[in-house]
Parts: C-alpha cells; structure tokens; sequence
C-alpha cells in the first residue's frame, strides 16, 4: 500500500522507537521453533536500538541464546481502539552487551530497573534491528530498512561523549526548560519532566512511564550546537 503523501514513515517509526517503554518481544522456542512472545520493558540507544535488561532464567533469554532471531513490536498506547493507534514491529537479531553506555541509558529510561540491573542473573541486550514493518493507520502501512530507522551516529563523538554530563546539567539547572520542551512544543500534560537522553537528532524526555521525543531543527554533533539548540527551542517555547 502506497503511503499518504503526507505522512513520513521513517519520522513515525523513529518515534516509536524512542517513546516506547514496553513491547511484545517475540523469540523461538528451543528445539521446536514455535514463536513464544512475552513482555519487556525497552529503552533506546543512542542510535535508537531498542535495549532489553533481561533474566537469564526467563524462557525469552534461553530462546535468544540458542537463536538469536527475534521480533519487537512497540506501539504508542494511545486511549480507545489500539488498532487505531500506530505500531511498527521491530526485525533483527538481540545480542548481548556489556557496554556502559547502554547499561547507563537503560538505566535512565528505566529507572525502577536499577535495583535488580547488578544481579548476576540479569544482562543487558541490544536489538541489532534489520528491518522493520510500520503500521499508523490506513494508507500508513509502510516497510522500513535499518538505516531508515536508525540513527546516523558519525561524526558525532563528541556529543556522545558529552551526553551524560549534558543530561545531569539539564535537570539539574534547567528542569523548567525540559518541562517547558514538554508542555508547549510537545503539547504533553504538566509534570515533571526531565531529560533522559539526547543524540545527533533529537532530545528524549521522560515522566514518569510517558516519554516523548523532541526532534532538533537540525542535526547536531557538538556540545556547543547542542547549547544552541536547546536555547534557541527554549525561546521559542517562551514566545509560543
């Protein structure tokens, strides 16, 4: 089905991507193949990767282990009819990661995880995504490649490197700010919003279990763009 001319699949699927807290992770049985879903909470890499803190006990992690092979499908939970709302199921491989980085965005997303992210039990996995097949409604029914839904990451070392110290300085000093980028440029209800993540295209926020994107004007590789940015959104959210 062709997509509205309207309508921009890989800005949706991104989306989903980034807000999603929770989603159906399909895996295949051991030995008989049968599909076998369950429930997971995810967070987001930098390049948008869904990430997974699982059990090495849970039959999810043994069906990964012996066939790396999953699906993920997030949808947004809007109120009313899901079938109405958009979803985008995820294809691609979960590996296992011992990164600091994810653990650390995971962790930010996820902040309820933390009393059990030290078990011995439990590891951290990255979805290495191949593809993807997006739902968002009649005539919005696209298939996406991988580098439709992630990411570009070059040339951006130096904001990835900045992005932890930048995160604790926005909710530390400019808590406002990130309620102010929730409220007015996202339309989201008052509350307290704080800031969970950034990258080359845009700021993660969160409340709570709701989390919204805020896409940048333009494409940002440096901390001192990333001031910029961020002021210039914050003046235009006063203006508004």
């Amino acid at each position: 089905m062709k997509p509205a001319a309207d309508f921009d699949p890989k800005s949706a699927a991104k989306r989903l991507m980034r807000e999603a807290r929770s989603g159906a992770l399909a895996t295949l049985m051991v030995g008989s193949g049968d599909p076998y879903c369950s429930l997971v909470n995810v967070a987001a890499a930098a390049d948008g990767s869904p990430l997974l803190l699982i059990s090495q006990l849970a039959v999810h992690t043994r069906n990964i282990a012996a066939d790396a092979r999953v699906s993920l499908m997030l949808d947004e939970r809007k109120e009313g009819d899901p079938l109405q709302g958009a979803r985008v199921m995820l294809a691609g491989r979960a590996v296992r990661t011992e990164s600091t980085d994810a653990r650390r965005r995971y962790l930010a997303q996820q902040p309820e995880a933390e009393m059990f992210a030290g078990f011995s039990d439990f590891a951290f996995y990255a979805i290495e995504v191949r593809g993807a097949h997006l739902v968002a409604g009649f005539g919005r029914i696209v298939d996406l490649s991988a580098a439709d839904l992630l990411t570009d990451l070059t040339g951006a070392d130096a904001l990835l490197a900045a992005e932890p110290e930048a995160v604790a300085h926005m909710n530390a000093d400019h808590a406002d700010t990130c309620r102010l980028y929730a409220t007015k440029r996202l339309g989201a209800p008052d509350g307290e919003w704080r800031c969970v993540g950034c990258d080359p295209e845009g700021l993660d926020l969160q409340w709570q279990r709701m989390a919204l994107r805020l896409p940048f004007p333009q494409r940002v590789t440096t901390p001192a763009t990333l001031r910029t940015v961020l002021r210039q959104m914050a003046e235009q959210a006063r203006g508004g």
